[in-house]
């Protein structure tokens, strides 16, 4: 193993990490707040009005990186807890568990704004379609993920049965994403392809990129601040901790 492998392997240990997590949380969270202005400012101002949707089209620039973030916090989830299988790593199952909360949020928060969006454009709230279902399954995993790591006591045997459903459940990712293509649904296709033309305004592009990117270091930045409240709930019994709390007196 090379010195430098060794270097960032050191980060593993819930210790190091600490006060790495620290810095990169109020990095993010800078960055999330200007990111959030500038992306609702150009969502509410500068993006062009639809010419089919109307003003209602806005919502998109909420609901879709929300779904997006859904989907990508539970594949980041379950790769931590493949980690944490293979290796044995109490970080994993922290960082996993950290997560959970912020993709319930991003989950209901694509759910409730699709809602706003289907009423005027659809005529009601809500529809079983095949990706709103999807996507509601998805809010129930991390919701089920959450509450099986808290009724088990043993934070190892809690790893690993939460580990597993993350792994059974990652499933249904792919599900949500090609469900328009799959079934005959009444949602939309994707507007943005990854190596094809976008069909959408660069304007609202760029809007969306933008929202996109707030939302990612939104999540960055409250999750690093849990898996600090985590590691240190975990690891009260160390010395470590101890002189950390003997230090903030």
């Amino acid at each position: 193993m090379s010195p430098r492998s060794v270097h960032w392997f050191k980060f593993s240990s819930p210790s190091t990490f600490y006060p790495v997590a620290g810095k990169i949380s109020t990095v993010s969270a800078v960055i999330a707040v200007v990111l959030i202005a500038v992306g609702l400012y150009m969502s509410f101002f500068v993006a062009p009005t639809d010419y089919k949707q109307g003003e209602g089209y806005r919502i998109i620039f909420v609901h879709v990186p929300a779904s997006w973030m859904s989907m990508f916090i539970y594949v980041v989830m379950a790769g931590w807890a493949a980690i944490g299988l293979v290796f044995n790593t109490r970080l994993s199952a922290m960082m996993a568990q950290a997560l959970a909360p912020t993709g319930a949020m991003f989950a209901f928060l694509s759910l409730w704004t699709g809602s706003f969006w289907g009423k005027p454009m659809w005529g009601t709230w809500w529809v079983w379609d095949a990706r709103i279902t999807a996507e509601l399954i998805l809010l129930f995993l991390y919701l089920g993920y959450m509450a099986l790591r808290s009724s088990i006591d043993d934070p190892r045997r809690g790893d690993r049965a939460s580990a597993i459903l993350l792994l059974v459940g990652v499933v249904n990712i792919p599900i949500i994403y090609y469900s328009v293509q799959w079934w005959n649904t009444l949602h939309q296709g994707a507007t943005i392809k990854m190596g094809e033309q976008s069909s959408m305004d660069e304007t609202m592009l760029i809007t969306m990129l933008v929202m996109t990117f707030a939302f990612w270091a939104y999540a960055i930045a409250v999750t690093m601040a849990r898996v600090r409240t985590v590691i240190l709930e975990r690891e009260r019994t160390t010395t470590w901790v101890r002189e950390l709390a003997m230090g903030e007196r």
